[in-house]
């Protein structure tokens, strides 16, 4: 029986309307009446054959005695083990059959004691019941029939009379079903006390005219069976007293709630008296969704939608139980801009193919909707303080648009008045939590050495297309954009399809901008501060969902509707990367290009993003691309080398070749030289005379000689 002050704790903590789980809990009251009424109906029918016809006084006891037997069988939803009841009751039935053959007339007795009470029940209570419940449906309808008509007020500020008629019939009317409701609720917990009276006393009176009138009746009716009557005429009374309690109680809650919560009853009440709480894992109330009915037309239609898990459920009115609507673990949520509507939020799942446009009914309502959710989507609904966690991540983002207290110490350490000090081989790296890293290679770096002041912020990716590109890009038939951001025009698209690495990650864009240097990774945490600081200084919600490529040749920005290449960085010019040390989303890398300046100094970008996973996985498979990038360009180069040095040794075999083949040609000119240079022997004749050589002969030996002469020396 305390079921109304369960139901004012609900309204005080979380919504003053009903929820769709309150009107369940509804039905079973509802219900648990319509069987009270059933029942008493059949009693009082059975009590006014007893008072009605005498000589059916004795069936008609005959079938109350019946009836009580049959208490314990009745299905009440509220009062299904109320043992004391049910054996009360059949001690009165057995009472009652006992005494059913000497009943014949007591007809005034019996109208002022047995059927007064059961026929004041029926007539006043149960016809109060609904009463109740037809007052209650009609200020529940034009409680959302004033909804409706403001959820349709124009965003133009032109006609705020109209405006204000509307927000007073919402307050009037949400006000009107908050006092129906409560005096309708309280109605149905009287109910239950008064069921057990309108039982009772039907049955005290019906057993004390009895004994007034039978008086020759003591036999059967002993001592023992006075005793348990005045004991149920005190339970009566007690119940009586008990209810009268609870009634009062009841009704200085009301009054208590009426005066405490005026300003629940305004639409959209005034932030600075009822703060945003950001830290919620769980959420519930009525939105509008938005459902499409063409190519361009679409309708809003009012639901309960409420969180379970790292789902969001909706309940229509009249389901049983809710539905689910999209998984929202690792989805992200934004405010957006509607045409024909305010309050307005866009909830896209994981993977970018589900999205659901929901109209909250405030500013306050629509931005702790967009806070549950986000908390949601970082599984802190997982942990066991989930209050706890979300309010100190809440905190780090909100230190994350604060100045880092690191390094405005650096910054006054680089001083004037400091230089004649020794400075300390120390820095402090700091995270969006602010939590302190020593990091000696930046003792001597200032905010300024590490991005420029006034330095402009890229919040979206730009890819502007020439005329000349784009007639150069139709002709090829391809779908890729280029821009100043590191893609080339020369870039073969097939560039990644003899790569060993391809790892495909979802990432949304915040913003890019330039820095002075690539030297540490706290240039990419300065960045990020500077970067969340200026969204939301500027309330900049939007952000760009890509597919981010790595590959072993360069990261792609790709989109994941037409897979058009947005930003291409090739892997050698990505110098430095790191995610965030407190929220692992958050990662970003540097870019660091040789042309874009005049004076010939490279352009070093700093991109930050947001990713549904950690961001410590994307930095280790940028890692890992570099190292098989470098092992690559490693074994590329030993191959070339061992080329080099293998045609240096051919052509070293080659000379040494010849070497040998001149020595050799040297060895054979030389033998030839000795052997013509010997003396000429003169010719004898057959006597032992010496014969003299004629000058033709001469002349042929010379000839002969200089042939010889001319051929080796040709050789």
């Amino acid at each position: 029986f305390t079921f109304i002050i369960s139901i004012f704790i609900k309204f005080t903590e979380q919504d003053v309307f009903l929820c769709c789980q309150t009107r369940s809990l509804l039905g079973v009251f509802e219900e648990d009446a319509a069987a009270i009424s059933k029942y008493s109906q059949q009693l009082f029918q059975a009590m006014h054959r007893i008072y009605d016809a005498q000589n059916e006084l004795s069936a008609a006891t005959h079938l109350t005695s019946k009836l009580l037997k049959e208490y314990e069988k009745q299905r009440f939803p509220l009062c299904c083990d109320d043992e004391v009841m049910s054996s009360t009751l059949q001690q009165f039935a057995k009472v009652i059959d006992e005494l059913s053959s000497c009943h014949a007339v007591l007809s005034t007795q019996l109208a002022d004691a047995m059927m007064f009470p059961i026929t004041q029940f029926k007539e006043r209570d149960l016809k109060e019941i609904l009463t109740l419940k037809e007052v209650f449906q009609i200020a529940s309808d034009d409680h959302d029939m004033a909804i409706n008509r403001y959820s349709r007020l124009s965003k133009r500020r032109d006609n705020e009379k109209v405006k204000g008629e509307v927000m007073e019939d919402v307050y009037t009317s949400r006000k009107k079903q908050h006092q129906t409701m409560m005096h309708y609720f309280t109605a149905l917990n009287t109910l239950q006390y008064k069921k057990k009276i309108s039982l009772l006393e039907p049955l005290l009176g019906y057993m004390q005219a009895q004994i007034s009138f039978f008086k020759l009746g003591s036999e059967n009716l002993t001592q023992q069976w006075e005793d348990f009557l005045t004991d149920i005429g005190t339970s009566v009374q007690n119940v009586r007293r008990e209810m009268a309690g609870e009634v009062d109680v009841m009704q200085q809650t009301i009054q208590d709630m009426e005066q405490a919560n005026d300003l629940l009853y305004m639409p959209d009440p005034d932030p600075s008296l009822v703060p945003v709480n950001r830290n919620l894992t769980r959420k519930a109330g009525y939105l509008n969704t938005r459902n499409k009915t063409g190519l361009v037309s679409s309708s809003w239609d009012r639901q309960y939608f409420f969180t379970q898990g790292g789902n969001l459920m909706s309940q229509a009115r009249g389901d049983v139980a809710g539905g689910l609507v999209m998984d929202i673990d690792n989805c992200s949520v934004m405010a957006v801009d509607c045409e024909d509507r305010r309050f307005c939020f866009q909830i896209t799942s994981f993977d970018g193919k589900k999205v659901a446009i929901l109209q909250a009914e405030s500013r306050k309502d629509c931005e702790e909707w967009i806070a549950t959710i986000n908390n949601i989507s970082k599984r802190i609904y997982l942990s066991e303080n989930p209050e706890e966690i979300a309010a100190r991540v809440n905190q780090s983002a909100l230190e994350a648009v604060t100045p880092s207290p690191s390094f405005q110490q650096r910054h006054e350490s680089m001083r004037p008045s400091t230089q004649g000090r020794p400075q300390a081989a120390r820095a402090s790296s700091v995270s969006s939590a602010g939590s302190e890293t020593a990091s000696p290679a930046l003792s001597v770096l200032s905010l300024d050495a590490l991005v420029a002041p006034n330095t402009p912020i890229q919040f979206d990716i730009i890819s502007p297309v020439s005329e000349e590109d784009a007639g150069q890009a139709k002709a090829a038939g391809q779908g890729r954009r280029t821009n100043p951001f590191g893609e080339s025009e020369g870039t073969p698209a097939e560039e990644s399809e003899g790569s060993i690495l391809h790892q495909l990650f979802i990432a949304r864009f915040l913003g890019c901008m330039e820095v002075r240097n690539a030297d540490s990774s706290d240039v990419i945490y300065e960045t990020m501060r500077q970067i969340l600081a200026a969204r939301a200084i500027h309330n900049i919600f939007r952000m760009t969902e890509s597919h981010l490529l790595v590959t072993c040749e360069c990261l792609k920005l790709i989109d994941p509707q037409t897979q058009v290449t947005r930003l291409r960085f090739p892997l050698s010019s990505v110098v430095l990367f790191a995610s965030h040390q407190e929220n692992k989303r958050l990662f970003g890398f540097v870019l660091q290009t040789a042309e874009g300046r005049v004076d010939g100094r490279p352009i070093i970008v700093c991109y930050i993003f947001e990713s549904n996973n950690d961001g410590e996985k994307i930095c280790d498979s940028v890692g890992l691309a570099k190292q098989i990038a470098f092992h690559s360009e490693m074994d590329r180069k030993a191959t070339e080398k061992k080329k080099e040095q293998d045609k240096a040794k051919e052509k070293q075999q080659e000379e040494l070749s010849k070497q040998k083949q001149i020595e050799k040609d040297l060895e054979e000119q030389s033998r030839l030289i000795a052997a013509f240079s010997r003396p000429t022997p003169l010719a004898t004749g057959t006597d032992g005379q010496f014969l003299v050589l004629s000058n033709s002969q001469s002349e042929d030996s010379d000839a002969g000689v200089e042939g010889r002469e001319k051929g080796e020396s040709e050789a």
